[in-house]
Parts: C-alpha cells; sequence; structure tokens
C-alpha cells in the first residue's frame, strides 16, 4: 500500500531528521492534523497516542463518545515516486519497527489526517506509540497540550 507518511516529531521541517532522511526524497511536504490522539514527550523526541476510547481505526474529526477529543500536529509527507520504497524502509528502521515485534516502541498504521489547507482527509502512515509505550503514557508521561512538537534547529 503506498500512502504519504504524517510526520509530528523529528521529521518535521527544521527538525533534527528531516534533512537526513526526507531531503530530496519528497514531493509535497503539508501541514495536517491527525485527530484522535494526543502527543507525549519522550527523549528527545515525541510519542502521538491514541485516545483511550476515544479513537477509531479512519475515524476523522475528533473522538467518540462524547470526549473533547485531541489532535497532533504535524505534516503530510508525500514521498518520490522513485523513492518510496527506500524511504518505507528508512523510516522504519529510524523508528525502530519491525511489524510483529513485541519490542516496537512505535507501529506504522494506516489512519486518517486532515490536510489544513483545505481539510481533505487523507490516508497516511503513522509511527504510534506501541500499546505497552502508550499504556507507560498514559498512567504517567507528560503530555504535550497543544499537540505540536517544538521543532529544534
Amino acid at each position: 500500500m503506498t500512502l504519504p507518511f504524517f510526520v509530528y516529531g523529528t521529521l518535521r521541517p527544521g527538525g533534527t531528521n528531516h534533512d537526513r532522511f526526507l531531503r530530496g526524497r519528497t514531493l509535497r511536504e503539508e501541514p495536517g492534523r491527525l485527530a484522535g490522539a494526543v502527543l507525549y514527550e519522550g527523549p528527545g523526541y515525541p510519542y502521538a497516542v491514541e485516545e483511550e476510547g476515544g479513537a477509531v481505526e479512519g475515524a476523522v474529526g475528533g473522538s467518540v463518545g462524547g470526549s473533547v477529543g485531541g489532535s497532533v500536529g504535524g505534516e503530510l509527507v508525500t514521498a518520490r515516486p522513485e523513492a518510496y520504497a527506500d524511504l518505507l524502509a528508512a523510516l522504519d528502521r529510524l523508528e525502530e519497527y519491525v511489524p510483529g515485534d513485541p519490542r516496537n516502541l512505535y507501529e506504522r498504521v494506516a489512519r486518517d489526517v486532515v490536510r489544513d489547507a483545505d481539510g481533505t482527509v487523507v490516508r497516511a502512515w503513522v509511527y504510534l506509540a506501541a500499546p505497552a509505550v502508550a499504556a507507560r503514557l498514559r498512567a504517567r508521561g507528560v503530555r504535550i497540550e497543544d499537540g505540536i512538537w517544538p521543532v529544534r534547529r
């Protein structure tokens, strides 16, 4: 499945990993938001965590059950077709993601993201905190209230 990527941490423009991984490999990078998720501080990088009971796969525009609902700000990144396979593999390595591995810190999942410019919903790959990491963050993590990771230059 060829999807754009939604990046919200060190891969954002100006972030420490943007140029290393994305420069020259993308067609577009557009601001967007992932609804039904919140952002937590990590050790030099953030974790996006789907809200408990509030996020539904593919849901856009908030959460279910009447809760307020969070969102995570970032960029929708469309890879150049000729760079897609290599970029996907490089991002999986960066995030230390191996399909089905219970030791993953992140899981790569397809989610709907809203493009800021026009409100269009775009299906994209997102690296979300793996279940064990998400549980620890919900219990004692430091939440980034506005859902935006500060880019470090």
